[in-house]
């Protein structure tokens, strides 16, 4: 049989092979490495046997789905050590998850954090027994009755509700038995390096109507140092979460009148209104215009759109002269009633319309997260309106508008390619336009991309951006998306080059995605020391003592006469408390003034990224800064500052 590896070589083999045995003849690194197997797109374990031709990768922690298996494992280990301390504990479901595993448990008295140490070393234990792990199957009527002798009411309530005629299967290692189809490893030997992060409530099957049972998470890695890395990034997020710089710097706020409703503060709103003021001056110079959509619309536009029959329970409505209102969720639909406000030609096409509209979403309380999940946000959106021939084109200039922004930002991203999904809409034809137009823009681009099979909307295939933070997170923000049923749904029309009538393609696309999200994005890559031209306070004046405040009044007149955010800090406190006061709220520079300035009319800057600049005149440091505000540039923080 001939196996066909990732990387294109061939190799062949007389008898039937495991994919394990395939990978020793490959290497003896690549065997040791070896997480699972990948035959023809179908994940299975190490221990699988092939008997024919087939394309073969063989997958390391490195690949997602090495890792899944990985951390898979790490799960049962984990269950395996709770049913060990506390056999009448019932398990529920154990999935791998980005970056780690949990285990939903059931246990009268629920388990808690005090519980992981005792549970971390009765997993040490089933590592360094070495067990081996065995995939075995049985029918499913057999299969509950086995899970029952076992007392795993939640396993049985799995099984029972899988077809009649399916086959179960089940992993064993020593003592312990799931249900699971895998892959895992071939032993528990190669998780050496593990950690139990928390606990949280998960109803079962989330249905709020169920039980509530214990979920435990945790992370695993094959070395140690793979491990402390992971664990020092997570205090690292800690530090810089948005919910916590937010009201030490005074940003934004959410009360319990308004859950998942942010109320901006003066800071936040300065923030807010620099990058809303930077996505008018990007787009205006892209030949966008802009509008502004009602926030809230009746009935009949949103079942036009298909809002109120696919997404009615994420809406907020009301009845308005005895008539159905919904206020809006996408503006969308806003934007292709201005469309079809007046008659359009080909000569009018492309048409990029640019909207930053207000749309609220209904959010479970449990799913809210400061910025980053709300009820209520500011969504940057812009709809572009073309023939089929300015597909490529049109999404290119998308393409470099946003990777503009977010190079601004200093984000690495990758970027993915969604393509037909199997609810879609629309003719294999139309499909195949828009794949190969966006495939196009992206290769002409230059610009690397992975293709997610199947991923796409039901309207259109879309490109993705994954954005990459300081202490590398990934984050979803910009997305262009080719739709061609809103279209159809609207009626919207233009008059071509021969005299008839044609449905332009419509482009949904969004820079930030959302501008509070976005906003606690940047809190965080920056860890609250946002770039001088973004921050709420660019110069804090810090007068010596009382005797200085007002050669302190005047040069704080003199930056905000210039148009500089400036603050003046008059309390009756020693300097090297102000200027600690100062880093604490990341403010970019200080200008300390005291006998000798005003003297010589001069300031003593300090600033966070070259720390004491010594002297200078006044007006030298406003032509710096403003320099420096204007060209929107990120500077190196060069000084250390211990908080």
């Amino acid at each position: 049989m001939k196996i066909t590896l990732k990387d294109g070589k061939e190799k062949e083999y007389e008898k039937k092979m495991s994919v394990a045995e395939i990978a020793a003849d490959v290497s003896e690194g690549l065997a040791r490495a070896a997480c699972a197997g990948d035959i023809n797109g179908r994940r299975v374990d190490l221990r699988t046997v092939i008997e024919e031709d087939c394309q073969l990768n063989i997958l390391t922690f490195q690949e997602k789905e090495g890792a899944d298996a990985f951390r898979h494992t790490t799960s049962h280990i984990m269950a395996q050590a709770i049913k060990r301390l506390y056999p009448e504990a019932k398990l529920a479901i154990g999935p791998s998850i980005e970056n780690g595993f949990y285990y939903d448990i059931d246990r009268d008295e629920p388990l808690t954090t005090d519980d992981f140490p005792a549970i971390e070393a009765e997993m040490k234990k089933i590592v360094k027994e070495n067990l081996k792990i065995e995939q075995f199957s049985m029918p499913r009527e057999e299969a509950i009755q086995f899970m029952k002798e076992k007392e795993e009411p939640y396993k049985v309530e799995l099984i029972e509700n899988l077809p009649e005629d399916a086959i179960i299967s089940f992993y064993r290692q020593g003592e312990f038995v799931d249900l699971c189809a895998g892959p895992h490893l071939m032993t528990t030997k190669p998780v050496k390096a593990f950690k139990l992060l928390k606990l949280a409530g998960a109803y079962w099957r989330g249905n709020e109507k169920n039980k509530m049972l214990t979920r435990i998470y945790g992370t695993s890695y094959p070395k140690a140092g793979e491990l402390e890395e992971y664990l020092r990034k997570l205090e690292e997020a800690k530090k810089r979460d948005h919910r916590k710089l937010g009201k030490e710097l005074s940003l934004f706020t959410i009360m319990d009148e308004g859950p998942g409703f942010p109320f901006f503060l003066p800071k936040g709103m300065i923030l807010k209104n620099q990058l809303i003021d930077y996505w008018r001056e990007i787009h205006t110079r892209e030949g966008y215009v802009e509008i502004s959509s009602p926030i809230m619309l009746n009935r009949t536009l949103w079942e036009t759109s298909g809002h109120w029959d696919h997404y009615k329970a994420n809406m907020y409505t009301t009845v308005i002269d005895e008539e159905d209102f919904a206020i809006k969720p996408m503006n969308c639909p806003g934007g292709l009633l201005v469309y079809k406000s007046q008659p359009h030609s080909y000569r009018d096409l492309p048409i990029r319309m640019g909207e930053i509209g207000l749309v609220h979403r209904h959010e479970k309380s449990g799913a809210l997260h400061g910025l980053m999940r709300v009820r209520c946000f500011n969504q940057d959106d812009a709809h572009i309106f073309m023939t089929k021939e300015q597909i490529t084109e049109e999404i290119k200039g998308v393409v470099r508008l946003i990777d503009e922004v977010y190079h601004l930002f200093g984000f690495k991203y990758h970027v993915e390619l969604s393509t037909k999904p199997e609810n879609s809409m629309g003719s294999e034809e139309d499909w195949e336009m828009a794949i190969h137009g966006l495939k196009q823009a992206l290769e002409e681009i230059g610009l690397p991309y992975e293709v997610n099979e199947g991923d796409g909307a039901f309207y259109g295939p879309k490109i993705d951006f994954h954005l990459e933070d300081s202490i590398g997170r990934t984050w979803q923000c910009g997305t262009i998306q080719l739709d061609f049923q809103l279209p159809l749904r609207f009626e919207t029309e233009y008059i071509g080059a021969d005299g008839e009538k044609h449905q332009p393609i419509m482009v949904h696309r969004v820079v930030f995605g959302s501008i509070e999200r976005f906003i606690g994005i940047l809190t965080e890559h920056f860890a609250g020391k946002f770039p001088t031209w973004l921050a709420p306070v660019q110069v804090k004046v810090l007068p010596i003592s009382d005797k200085f405040f007002d050669y302190g009044k005047k040069v704080f007149d003199m930056l905000r006469k210039e148009g500089i955010r400036a603050e003046i800090d008059e309390r009756a406190e020693k300097i090297g408390y102000k200027i600690r006061e100062a880093r604490l709220e990341k403010v970019p520079y200080m200008l300390i003034v005291g006998q000798k300035e005003e003297e010589a009319g001069l300031v003593s800057v300090r600033s966070r990224f070259l720390g004491d600049e010594g002297q200078k005149d006044l007006k030298e440091f406003m032509s710096d800064i403003q320099k420096e505000i204007s060209s929107r540039i990120i500077k190196e923080e060069e000084e250390k500052e211990s908080e």
